[in-house]
C-alpha cells in the first residue's frame, strides 16, 4: 500500500471557547447567536488579522485559531480577554460573554484549510482547564515568550489532559508582569485553613469568644470527611496579622481560608465570616451573624453548625470549576469524583448523565476510591426516584447492594450513611435510614443534607414535629445549599400526616411551581388542595405533575414518590389524590 505524504507544520494554535454556553442559549438563543456573531465580527476577526493569525474553525461556541509566531498568539489571546471584558460593560452578569483560551505550540498535521494532531488537541484541553476570562498555555508556549513580553505566569504543574498520553505542563498568564508565584499542591480533596477570629470590640473580654469561635469552627470542619483542614497551631501565628489569602494558601497549601471577626454591642454580638479562594482572592461567600448576648456558649455552637454546614456545600459548589493539579491517575480520578460530588447538587437528568460519566471514569483510573462508588450508589437510587431508572423490587436491591458497598468502604464517612439512608428510604425500610441518618449525624453532626434526608423518614413515620424540627435546623444550618427545595417538601409532607393541610399546601405549592422536579412537591401539593376542598386547584396540581410524567397513577405516588408508613396517612393521601383527579 502507498502511504499519502501528509502536510506538517509548526503552529502555535490558540483554542477559545465561551463559558456557559448553553446556559446563556437557553435563556436566550437568538440574542445570543446575535451577540457572538458582532463580538466574532467586531472584536475577534479585527485581533486575529493584526497578529498574522489564521481563524481555521468555528463551531458554534468555540474557535481554534493559528499563529506563525507564538509571541502573537498570547498576545492576541491578552487582547482578546481584555476586549471582551470591555465589551461587557453593562451587561447583566447572566448575558456576559466570556472565553476561556488555551494556547500550545507544536507540530499539526494539514489538510486544506484545517488543522489537526496533538498540537490542535492539546491546545483544547489547555482550554476546557482555564478559569472563565483567563489564557493557560502549554510550557512550549512558555519557554517560547519569556523575555519577550511583559507578561508574568503561574506555574500550575503537570496536568494529565484527557486523550494526552504524557502530562502536560501548565502556566497561567498574569498581565501584571510580576515573577510567576511557585506552584503549590494541594491535597487530594478541597483544602481550608481557618485564620483566628478578630475581636473587633475592644473589650479584651471578648477575646476568649474570638479564639474559641476559631477553634470551635475549626473542629466542627475537621469533622467533614470531604474537607482537608489545616490544624490551629498552624493558623495561630496569622493572629493579629494582617494576611494576605493568597500568601496564606500558599504557604500553608490550601486552596481556601477563611476569616472572620467578632464584635460586641450592648446586649448582642455580631460575627462575620467569609471563605476566600487563595488561588484567586476571590470570595465563595460570606455570612453576618447577629445574636442577643443572653449564653454565649449556646451563642458559639449556633454559629460553629452554620459555618460548618454552609461551608461545606459552597466549597464542593466553589470547586465546580477548579482544575486538577495532580498528573497521577489516581489523583486525576479524585478530582472527577469531586467534579461529580459537586454537581450531583443539580439533581437533573443531564446532571446524572454527567455524574455517571464521571464516576465511571473514576473508577477506570482508580477502582478503589470509596466516593466513587459512594456516588455510583447514590446516582443509582437518584435515577430511580425520579423515574429515569424503573421502580422495582429487582432495581431496590440492586440499590441496597451497591449503598452496602459503598459503606463497607467508608464507613467513617458520613455521605456514605446518608447513601445508605437513601437506599432503605426507596426500600421503605424507614426505621433503618433513620438509624443511618443518626449514625452519619454522628461523624458530622452539622451535615444539612443527613438532616434533611432524617426529616423525611421521621414525616414519612408520621413523627411530625420532629421531621419539622430536623429539616428547619438543616435550613438554618445551611440557608445557601442548592438542596434545600428537599426540606421544605419533607415540611410539607410532615404538615400533611399531621392533618395540618392548609400548610402543606401552601410549603408544597410554593416548590412545585418553582421546580420541575421532584414530583413529590406536586402530589403533596394536588393532595393537600382536595384536603382543603380547593378542587380547581388540586386539578392545576395534578396537571403539573401529568406533564412531567403522563403516565403518574396513584399508585406510583404511593411506591416510589411518598414513603408514608402508617395506613391512616396512606389511605388519606390515596382519598385526597383520587378526588384531586389523578389516575389510578
Amino acid at each position: 500500500m502507498v502511504q499519502e505524504n501528509v502536510q506538517r507544520r509548526l503552529a502555535a494554535i490558540v483554542a477559545a471557547d465561551v463559558v456557559g454556553y448553553s446556559r446563556l442559549m437557553e435563556a436566550d438563543e437568538a440574542g445570543t447567536l446575535a451577540v457572538l456573531k458582532m463580538r466574532r465580527k467586531e472584536v475577534l476577526q479585527p485581533l486575529v488579522s493584526r497578529h498574522q493569525g489564521r481563524i481555521f474553525k468555528i463551531a458554534g461556541d468555540s474557535a481554534l485559531i493559528e499563529f506563525v509566531s507564538a509571541v502573537e498568539a498570547v498576545a492576541c489571546a491578552f487582547e482578546l480577554q481584555n476586549a471582551m471584558t470591555a465589551a461587557n460593560i453593562g451587561l447583566p452578569k447572566d448575558r456576559q460573554i466570556t472565553l476561556r483560551i488555551g494556547i500550545n505550540l507544536g507540530d499539526v498535521m494539514v489538510e486544506g484549510s484545517d488543522l489537526y494532531g496533538d498540537g490542535v488537541n492539546i491546545a483544547a484541553r489547555i482550554e476546557a482547564l482555564a478559569d472563565p476570562g483567563s489564557v493557560f498555555v502549554s510550557r512550549t508556549v512558555f519557554n517560547h515568550v519569556r523575555g519577550k513580553m511583559n507578561f508574568g505566569f503561574d506555574d500550575l504543574g503537570e496536568q494529565q489532559l484527557k486523550n494526552i498520553g504524557e502530562p502536560v505542563r501548565i502556566f497561567r498568564l498574569r498581565p501584571d508582569g510580576e515573577s510567576a508565584e511557585p506552584f503549590v499542591v494541594f491535597p487530594d480533596k478541597p483544602s481550608i485553613a481557618v485564620l483566628p477570629f478578630q475581636n473587633l470590640s475592644g473589650d479584651p473580654e471578648q477575646e476568649f469568644f474570638a479564639d474559641g469561635l476559631t477553634e470551635d469552627i475549626i473542629a466542627a470542619l475537621s469533622r467533614i470527611s470531604g474537607l482537608w483542614v489545616v490544624a490551629r497551631t498552624s493558623t495561630s501565628m496569622y493572629k493579629g496579622k494582617p494576611a494576605d489569602v493568597k500568601q496564606v494558601g500558599r504557604e500553608l497549601g490550601v486552596r481556601y481560608v477563611m476569616e472572620g471577626s467578632v464584635r460586641r454591642s450592648g446586649e448582642r454580638v455580631r460575627v462575620t465570616a467569609q471563605l476566600v479562594d487563595a488561588t484567586t482572592g476571590h470570595h465563595v461567600w460570606a455570612e453576618r451573624y447577629d445574636r442577643a448576648l443572653a449564653d454565649l456558649f449556646e451563642i458559639q455552637d449556633d454559629i460553629t453548625r452554620s459555618v460548618a454546614s454552609t461551608t461545606e456545600t459552597q466549597v464542593y459548589l466553589a470547586e465546580r470549576g477548579a482544575p486538577a493539579l495532580s498528573p497521577s491517575p489516581q489523583f486525576r480520578a479524585r478530582d472527577l469524583v469531586d467534579r461529580a460530588l459537586r454537581r450531583m447538587h443539580d439533581q437533573t437528568p443531564e446532571a446524572f448523565a454527567e455524574v455517571s460519566e464521571l464516576v465511571e471514569e473514576a473508577l477506570r483510573l482508580d477502582s478503589s476510591i470509596p466516593r466513587a462508588h459512594l456516588l455510583r450508589a447514590f446516582l443509582f437510587i437518584q435515577r430511580m426516584y425520579f423515574g429515569i431508572t424503573p421502580y422495582s423490587d429487582e432495581n431496590v436491591a440492586r440499590g441496597l447492594e451497591l449503598a452496602r458497598t459503598a459503606l463497607r468502604l467508608a464507613p467513617g464517612d458520613e455521605l456514605a450513611h446518608l447513601v445508605m439512608s437513601e437506599a432503605y428510604g426507596v426500600a421503605r425500610q424507614l426505621e433503618d435510614a433513620v438509624a443511618e441518618c443518626e449514625r452519619g449525624l454522628e461523624i458530622n453532626p452539622n451535615n444539612s443534607d443527613l438532616l434533611g434526608n432524617l426529616g423525611a423518614y421521621l414525616a414519612g413515620l408520621g413523627k411530625s414535629q420532629e421531621a419539622i424540627d430536623a429539616c428547619s435546623l438543616a435550613l438554618r444550618l445551611n440557608p445557601r445549599s442548592p438542596g434545600n427545595f428537599w426540606r421544605h417538601i419533607n415540611i410539607a409532607i410532615a404538615h400533611f400526616t399531621a392533618a395540618n393541610y392548609a400548610a402543606a399546601l401552601q410549603e408544597s405549592k410554593n416548590v412545585a411551581r418553582s421546580r420541575a422536579h421532584p414530583l413529590s412537591s406536586g402530589i403533596i401539593w394536588a393532595a393537600s388542595a382536595a384536603a382543603v376542598g380547593q378542587v380547581d386547584e388540586a386539578r392545576r396540581a395534578v396537571q403539573h405533575c401529568l406533564a412531567q410524567r403522563p403516565d403518574l397513577r396513584i399508585e406510583h405516588a404511593l411506591t416510589v414518590y411518598l414513603r408514608l408508613e402508617r395506613d391512616d396517612d396512606r389511605a388519606r393521601l390515596t382519598s385526597f389524590l383520587r378526588a384531586a383527579g389523578l389516575p389510578e
